[in-house]
């Protein structure tokens, strides 16, 4: 029998019942506030009802189950900046008077001529202030359960989306009556109407989701808190389809919250950033953290002029003053993501520009590449996508000739010269390398960022901005380019395809080691012994790396599909679990990196690289905009090349052998120390050694210090370890 696993300090949780109600767009409104290192406002979240859930037909009879019809996907298109604007509470002569408001409403959003009323009593609704006091409807009423965690939420409330000017044409036959359980109906049917509009209406749905964010409040929910969540809840309401479908949480974050981190910039100024810790971003906001819970946001976060607000964003932000002192930055996405890849960094970051090299750059972007061969032929069988609909680039004909999208690079001021003279040349060189591989880029504009010394790891990838640690910086171009790769292949693979599960990790971070190698060879136009030797140098180091962590951690932690048959599986609800998503250990470990990128390497070796990458494109093609598990990649692989399942080459012997067990892959441990035949590799080593000789010479003689050209190394070896960040790898972990 398995071991029961304490939730608490191995597997982490996610809490939220996807499948009685799915969030469809998140609206943030917030103030960032350096002095109490606090981020406050409210966040407007716009559901539809689940795939699955259980409604009581009248109090004592029996519940049935029904399932909801998700024909229905949500629309858009490409929206542009829409910015928030007042509107009044009411248009038609219904009034709220039915539900209890807590007579606090945003200034900016109440009328005059308004009747609401703080009539708690009438309702039956107690105020939030009491809101663990639920044991009068004890489990009749209808939970709903967000992921939250390091939170302090002040109150929830229902929005009257249906008082929005002009919101009528969304009610159908419907009309407004002052019957509370009718008004209840009207509001959830114009949620539904607004977050279901095809996408030739996608400026229509913006508009509305702006407005309709700043309705007023129609009454406050009840709400507790615990560890990893937050329950909502009506008075009354037994049905996830009765719930409100647009409400409002009013929070603030912790100082010590694990998805916001707060500190000073290598110019010693203030600044904060949001970080892909194992809680992802429900320290940041409440939100729904299952992968299936795929959804749009928009944004508006004001801060004291003077700092940048960054953000996972389609639109390049331009601040907009509010008051004297104070801006305000508005970003928004229409292709529907896991809420954790939303990332923010706000600080007194600086734009690193050349203007001559610019200029070069603008003509690049706009300038129609052509495919290659391979490319052509896949383009695109013109087929409708199989995601939910969205503005999808791959459906836009100019998009996909688009070799290099719209790029921009940030960095403190001390770090302007160094980003200036690598990393702002290398961005187009491995955008294009990218698209020459792979084909349309995901997303349509890039934000690269050099992030604060004590950013924990290499690189982050986040929808349309990548977060680079500084220590790149100092290995010339060839370190920060291969780590730039690294981060652009995860547009196709962790963003534009994601895993339906996260212990599934290798189907991000693997394809991104593998890709990185392949991107940063055509961004240098190598030759092909270059390449070959380049690849072959940094198989043996991670060969290495890969053999010392299997030798000092724990076997559960190495392998790669750890639920294994289970893997994808949710309870009645739609919560999960990471397994072993809160084991400090593996924060640190690389197994998941590596053993990924030697089957994929392997998988290629067999097949041969130019049948692999045109599968790998065929792939991209057909499950971009979804998530996926690993069968989905391997199933379409050996289909698309039939000799290899004739060879006994299965998913199952790939399970076996790769993905759902511990230690080195068998397949592997016969390639080990093949390595070593090639050329780069012994002038490598034969490098190395001069370094150990002559640091025992130095220990030796500590009276006497040896003068810098005492000892000539060759020239070509030292400079491939040095550029490719090969010294690193030998003694420390990839990143």
């Amino acid at each position: 029998m398995e071991t029961q696993l304490d939730p608490m300090k191995d597997d982490l949780p996610l809490m939220a019942n996807t499948s009685y109600m799915l969030v469809k767009h998140y609206v943030l409104d917030l103030d960032v506030d350096f002095k109490s290192k606090v981020i406050e406002g409210s966040i407007v979240l716009f559901f539809e009802t689940g795939s699955q859930y259980r409604k009581t037909i009248s109090a004592g009879k029996e519940c049935c189950q029904s399932q909801f019809d998700e024909t229905c996907k949500m629309r858009a298109s490409e929206p542009c900046h829409i910015p928030m604007i007042n509107v009044s509470t009411c248009s038609s002569k219904t009034e709220c008077n039915d539900f209890a408001v807590s007579g606090k409403e945003e200034e900016a959003t109440s009328d005059e001529n308004s009747n609401h009323s703080n009539n708690e009593q009438a309702s039956g609704i107690s105020s939030s202030k009491d809101c663990c006091d639920i044991e009068d409807h004890g489990n009749k009423d209808f939970l709903l359960v967000l992921d939250c965690c390091d939170l302090s939420v002040l109150k929830v409330e229902e929005v009257n989306v249906a008082a929005v000017s002009g919101i009528e044409k969304f009610t159908r036959s419907a009309k407004l009556t002052g019957v509370s359980k009718e008004l209840e109906n009207l509001r959830n049917q114009i949620v539904h109407e607004l977050v279901t509009l095809p996408a030739d209406r996608w400026k229509e749905q913006l508009y509305y989701f702006t407005h309709c964010s700043q309705a007023p409040g129609c009454g406050e929910l009840l709400f507790s808190t615990g560890t990893w969540s937050l329950e909502i809840r009506k008075s009354g309401i037994q049905s996830p389809a009765d719930f409100p479908h647009a409400i409002r949480i009013w929070y603030k974050t912790k100082p010590e919250g694990r998805s916001v981190t707060w500190t000073t910039d290598q110019s010693g100024r203030p600044c904060v950033y949001t970080m892909g810790s194992p809680i992802n971003n429900r320290a940041l906001f409440p939100c729904q953290e299952p992968p299936i819970a795929l959804s749009t946001w928009q944004a508006s976060v004001r801060t004291a002029a003077g700092f940048v607000v960054l953000m996972s964003g389609e639109n390049s932000a331009e601040p907009v003053q509010l008051q004297e002192g104070v801006l305000s930055w508005y970003y928004y996405v229409s292709m529907p993501m896991p809420a954790s890849t939303f990332t923010i960094a706000v600080g007194c970051w600086q734009e690193v520009k050349q203007q001559s090299f610019k200029q070069k750059a603008a003509i690049g972007t706009n300038t129609e590449v052509s495919l290659p061969s391979s490319q052509t032929d896949l383009r695109w069988h013109e087929e409708i996508c199989g995601h939910v609909e969205y503005p999808c680039r791959f459906q836009n004909p100019a998009a996909r000739l688009q070799a290099i999208i719209p790029y921009r690079v940030f960095a403190p001021l001390c770090l302007m010269e160094s980003c200036e003279e690598y990393l702002l040349q290398l961005v187009p060189q491995c955008l294009s390398a990218a698209y020459a591989t792979l084909g349309t880029h995901p997303f349509s504009r890039l934000d690269v960022l050099i992030v604060p010394s004590n950013f924990s790891s290499l690189g982050m990838a986040s929808p349309h901005i990548i977060f680079l640690s500084q220590s790149v910086l100092p290995g010339g171009s060839h370190l920060c380019g291969t780590r730039l790769c690294h981060e652009i292949a995860h547009a196709w693979f962790g963003l534009a395809i994601g895993a339906r599960d996260w212990t599934e990790e290798w189907i991000s971070e693997g394809f991104a080691t593998f890709l990185e190698d392949i991107f940063w060879a055509r961004a240098q136009q190598l030759s092909r012994d270059e390449i070959k030797g380049q690849q072959e140098l940094k198989a043996l180091l991670r060969w290495r790396r890969l053999r010392d962590e299997v030798q000092n951690s724990e076997e559960e932690l190495q392998v790669l599909r750890p639920k294994k048959e289970s893997t994808g599986e949710v309870s009645e609800s739609g919560a999960s679990v990471v397994k072993y998503g809160l084991k400090a250990e593996k924060i640190f470990m690389q197994v998941h990196y590596l053993k990924g990128y030697f089957l994929l390497r392997s998988l290629a070796r067999k097949i041969g690289e130019v049948s692999y990458l045109a599968s790998l494109r065929k792939f991209v093609v057909k499950f971009h905009g979804q998530l996926v598990l690993s069968q989905d990649f391997l199933s379409m692989l050996l289909e698309d090349i039939p000799k290899q399942k004739q060879s006994g080459l299965t998913v199952e012997s790939i399970f076996q052998n790769w993905l759902d067990t511990s230690g080195i892959p068998k397949p592997l441990l016969e390639e080990g120390e093949t390595w070593k035949e090639c050329q780069l590799v012994q002038q490598v080593s034969g490098e190395v050694t001069k370094w150990i000789q002559t640091n025992q010479t130095i220990r030796k003689s500590s009276k006497k210090k040896m003068k810098q050209d005492e000892v000539v190394f060759q020239q070509a070896g030292w400079h491939c370890m040095h550029n490719s960040g090969c010294q690193r790898m030998i003694s420390q972990p990839l990143e």
